[in-house]
């Protein structure tokens, strides 16, 4: 009886062994056919070939290289803003030093915005401190013809850039529609409009397109040309040539618009977990967690910056309790730092739910976005 269970165990093996091996065939088959007919052929059809082979090696060696450096990563980066030692809200006029006062031609100085400066360093973060993955060619052109967006492996840093870029493209909104202005009486701002415009662009343009055929800008260089738009911004601002319109209606139309994007992210998160559930085995649940982690990383800066530009509406309204707690909210959302990315049952007790984890934290931020807007609404 034994020796036929250890004999059916060995069939199995053997099975698996010979499976494994004609896989192996069959991926080694194309190289080893190449070698031998670039062996047959003189050297001026070699080198060539030897010099493109040269090339694709060194783009896949730099471009996994970026896939997992990632430069200027720092869940705690707000701290290094000093927003609390900020007295007065974005656009107000700053009190006159002790110099200034002896000095009765000083011009004026305004207080420049913290959301502005949050913004322009997060899309610096994600184009000049990193590459921009989403429009590099090796990216563009998938595994094999399969997108990297459904292979277990180089694509986290690129979906979570797009969440990055998710929280400073609804920011660029806000600020030209309703921040940069005074509703109803003044324009547009142009280096707001022209900062938004630039952040709307494709986030997988390169050098050259197929839709439409021909050259193109990539997307970095339309990001870089928005962190200059708002930089001048926030300079006119500083020199009280500009409007930051600080009110509470304002904040609460801010709140009410991160709130709905991080619904949405919810949304997308639960319909993942819910009808994926293959544990390690689901190719998109890590896109789709760090695409959350990014945004929320986006949004923890943004929020951090929006506390200090619109500090006085929090103050009269007693918000100071309720906006602490969803920053320590993001701030726990963001100690989540999974090395693989599980997507498996809520009940299951072998592989974890990452997915259904994230979504939690987001629902808590979340609800205490929509308990600020509650507030801000009832007077």
């Amino acid at each position: 009886m034994l020796d036929s269970i250890t004999a059916f165990f060995r069939r199995i093996g053997r099975a698996i062994a010979r499976g494994f091996g004609l896989l192996v065939v069959w991926i080694v088959w194309p190289f080893l056919a190449a070698h031998g007919w670039y062996r047959q052929r003189n050297w001026m059809i070699k080198l060539p070939i030897a010099a493109f082979l040269a090339l694709i090696a060194t783009l896949y060696v730099y471009f996994i290289w970026q896939t997992q450096a990632w430069s200027g990563f720092d869940a705690n980066y707000p701290d290094v803003y000093k927003f609390a030692s900020r007295k007065v809200g974005a656009g107000q006029e700053l009190p006159a030093t002790d110099g200034q006062q002896a000095a009765a031609s000083a011009p004026k100085t305004c207080q420049t915005s913290g959301i502005v400066d949050v913004t322009a360093d997060l899309i610096d973060f994600n184009v000049n401190q990193n590459a921009w993955i989403s429009s590099m060619l090796l990216f563009k052109l998938g595994f094999f013809g399969i997108s990297w967006d459904d292979t277990p492996f180089l694509d986290n840093k690129a979906a979570f850039q797009r969440g990055v870029n998710q929280a400073v493209r609804r920011t660029a909104v806000e600020l030209v529609d309703t921040l940069g202005r005074v509703r109803g009486t003044s324009g547009i701002n142009s280096d707001l409009q022209s900062a938004r415009g630039n952040l709307q662009f494709d986030e997988t343009s390169w050098y050259f397109g197929l839709r439409p055929f021909g050259p193109k800008t990539p997307t970095p260089s339309y990001y870089r040309a928005a962190i200059g738009s708002l930089r001048k911004f926030n300079t006119d601002l500083g020199a009280c040539n500009a409007v930051f319109d600080s009110r509470a209606d304002n904040l609460l139309q801010f709140i009410d618009r991160v709130a709905n994007d991080l619904g949405s992210t919810s949304d997308i998160l639960a319909e993942r977990s819910e009808n994926h559930n293959y544990g390690w085995f689901d190719m998109r649940a890590d896109d789709r967690f760090w695409f959350a982690y990014g945004q929320l990383y986006g949004y923890y800066s943004i929020l951090s910056a929006v506390g200090a530009d619109f500090q006085q509406v929090i103050a009269e309204r007693n918000l100071g309790t309720l906006w602490t707690g969803t920053m320590r909210q993001l701030q726990a959302a963001l100690r989540i730092q999974p090395f693989i990315i599980s997507n498996g049952r809520e009940d299951g007790w072998i592989m974890p739910s990452h997915l259904a984890t994230m979504g939690f934290y987001i629902l808590r931020v979340r609800s205490n976005l929509v308990e600020m807007r509650t507030v801000l609404g009832g007077r």
